[in-house]
């Protein structure tokens, strides 16, 4: 049985957006340690870890370190040591990608499948549960129906889905285009991201299909409208990507999440949050003032034509009116509702006429009236306003940039809250009169405080009471909230403030022991013996192999043959670069099942290779229609293969023949 908490999963650059990933309502914050995190320019020190920690279980949440590279065996001994050092920082899992890291003697933390382990089969989920594996992340590509087998089949480990931020096109973990045309290994931590350039697409006669579209480029995954059913298909833990994003963007996306989750968790008394404490936030989230490419739900709910971001992968923001007067030093715009500000500092985007982005940041917005703006842009010497390409009458502008919200955002936005009842009892302490405070917090930890004082009646019984319990109420300094006070006292007694207040801390810091005390780590699942069987007995280079450790791990599991991974240097000629379910013949509307029943169509369109070019760059584009995927196939460009074989590596096995080729 699926377990019943929810855990919304958040990103983190440092330890201070994780810091306020918490506050903003994160149940567990993922974030980069020092090395092997699949993002390497995110990297964090083991002290900011520890830091992160600390405040994380305050509130009973947790601290996952990605450590979801490939490795090489010089790299084995040191991750093995960062491991054992973020351990003893306080972190709560390992992200890994590489099973050579399996082979290792690790500390006792919890291990989770990072995305990069591609798992898109029941198979391959208990496999991965069998070896040790205590949550896993799917493939982004899955449906609800697909995800429902998998969850048929995994039956100890918590399933995992990216729910919301950009979207790879490639299945994780089997995309080289990047190392293959620049030397840098996504599955080492430093994408190019070649999915992002212009590409021209043509057919087998040459004619052109798509002229400089971003083909490859996808639209951002969002999946506000399906959290529901992808808890019912056995997801528990929602994941938000991005490590590089700003801190505006995680307090933002975050707060979005956590109320559409606390929302589902109101209606469903199946289900309970996976930490502690509540989160109010000081704005109206909104997904959509931050860096977006428009959004899709991608296969959740079976392929959908429209998820590409073709005409631009950057943010275009959202449409806020259309340009009047464009003069030498300013131009005058007139916005789309009367209660739109413009500001200065914020960036306005268009389109010029052949269909590209452009952009200026606005030195001074002044209103005139009527909706009407004066805007300076800020400029570069000798560049006039309207030189601007295409920057005219009535073109529509969009903001992606609103100064306002940044300024609201890079303040103090979030107080996360756990409730407490508080009782407040005439007592005998040491022989003498007194009063004893009782606490109990929403996790059941109790804490008690007590403090020798005459019973001295109060003159106002009635205003006595009232200020003894807004008194105890007062719980701001702390990361408590009063949800109930009780007074059971024979009659409203005066107790000074400061006592009161003397009372109140003592049995608060005695409540935040006993849940430090009940504290416990994350247990570490034990792999099932005899070993579980890999489910396939032979792995190519898109199995990504790269150590010995790994190898030993794989053929531990029943595999035989065990190729190098493509980062390994060897060479290999045109193989395929990315493996995607996107498809562009799909996107173009020139695929067969599209054809299917239409008169006068259907038959004349087939799944012929395309082309692929990028400048000097090209690539064939094979279908494989029984999965529905689409393969990128090319080589190795020779400059980078001359670089990287400066650097010798041994082979632990014979590479085999290479794949026939799709059609």
């Amino acid at each position: 049985m699926p377990r019943p908490e929810l855990e919304l999963l958040a990103p983190a650059r440092d330890a201070d957006i994780g810091i306020e990933a918490v506050n903003h309502g994160a149940d567990a914050v993922y974030i980069g340690g020092p090395g092997f995190g699949a993002r390497d320019k995110a990297s964090n020190d083991v002290a900011d870890i520890e830091r992160l920690a600390r405040h994380a279980h305050r509130y009973g949440a947790r601290v996952f370190v990605t450590m979801n590279t490939i490795l090489r065996d010089d790299e084995l001994a040191p991750a093995r040591d960062q491991a054992w050092a973020l351990h003893g920082a306080g972190a709560d899992v390992l992200i890994v990608q590489d099973m050579g890291l399996l082979e290792l003697d690790l500390p006792p933390i919890q291990l989770h499948a990072s995305t990069q382990t591609d798992i898109r089969t029941p198979e391959k989920a208990r496999f991965l549960q069998d070896v040790g594996f205590s949550q896993m992340v799917l493939a982004r590509e899955l449906s609800l129906p697909q995800i429902r087998a998998i969850a048929a089949q995994v039956d100890r480990a918590v399933l995992e889905f990216f729910v919301h931020g950009a979207l790879c096109v490639a299945y994780s973990g089997q995309c080289f285009i990047s190392h293959a045309m620049t030397g840098r290994s996504a599955n080492r931590g430093s994408c190019s991201q070649e999915c992002r350039q212009p590409y021209t697409v043509s057919d087998a006669q040459g004619r052109v299909i798509a002229h400089d579209k971003h083909v490859l480029s996808l639209k951002d995954n969002d999946q506000s409208a399906n959290l529901e059913a992808l808890v019912d298909a056995g997801i528990r833990s929602f994941k938000i990507e991005g490590r590089y994003k700003d801190m505006a963007t995680v307090k933002n996306v975050t707060a979005h999440y956590r109320r559409l989750i606390d929302a589902l968790l109101a209606r469903r008394g199946d289900l309970r949050r996976a930490s502690s404490g509540r989160s109010r936030t000081s704005f109206e989230p909104d997904p959509a003032q931050g860096y977006n490419r428009g959004g899709t739900d991608y296969f959740v709910n079976g392929r959908r034509l429209d998820i590409g971001a073709f005409d631009s992968p950057k943010h275009v923001g959202r449409t806020v009116g259309r340009v009047l007067l464009v003069a030498a030093g300013h131009l005058e715009v007139e916005v789309d509702e009367a209660a739109t500000v413009l500001n200065n500092g914020d960036g306005l985007t268009w389109w010029d006429r052949q269909g590209e982005l452009q952009g200026l940041a606005v030195n001074t917005a002044t209103p005139l009236g009527d909706r009407r703006w004066r805007l300076v842009p800020q400029r570069g010497e000798g560049e006039s306003v309207d030189a601007m390409k295409d920057l005219r009458r009535d073109t529509p502008l969009h903001r992606h940039r609103d100064m306002a919200w940044e300024r609201l955002l890079a303040r103090p936005s979030a107080e996360r809250r756990i409730a407490l009842d508080l009782t407040l009892a005439q007592a005998m302490v040491d022989g003498q009169p007194g009063f004893e405070l009782a606490l109990k917090d929403e996790d059941g930890h109790r804490g008690v405080a007590r403090v020798a004082h005459p019973h001295e009646p109060a003159r106002d019984a009635a205003r006595a009471e009232a200020q003894l319990k807004e008194q105890l109420a007062r719980l701001g300094g702390t990361l408590f909230e009063a949800r109930r006070v009780r007074l059971a006292l024979a009659q409203p007694w005066f107790v000074p403030a400061s006592v009161l207040n003397g009372l109140r801390r003592d049995a608060v810091a005695a409540v935040e022991a006993a849940r430090a005390a009940a504290w416990r780590p994350l247990p570490r699942a034990v792999p099932v013996e005899p070993p579980a069987v890999y489910p396939e007995d032979t792995l190519s280079y898109l199995a990504n192999v790269h150590n010995h450790q790994a190898a030993a791990f794989y053929a531990r599991h029943g595999v035989r043959v065990i190729a190098s991974a493509y980062e390994s240097r060897e060479t290999l000629g045109e193989v395929p670069l990315m493996i995607t379910k996107h498809c562009v013949r799909w996107s173009l509307s020139l695929c067969p099942k599209q054809a299917k029943g239409v008169t006068g169509v259907q038959g004349t369109v087939r799944a012929e290779p395309l082309v692929l070019q990028h400048g000097a760059d090209r690539y064939t584009l094979r279908f494989d229609c029984k999965p529905c995927e689409m393969h990128v196939v090319g080589a190795m460009q020779r400059h980078v293969l001359k670089a990287l074989k400066a650097e010798p590596l041994t082979f632990y096995r014979q590479r085999p023949a290479p794949a026939a080729p799709l059609a």
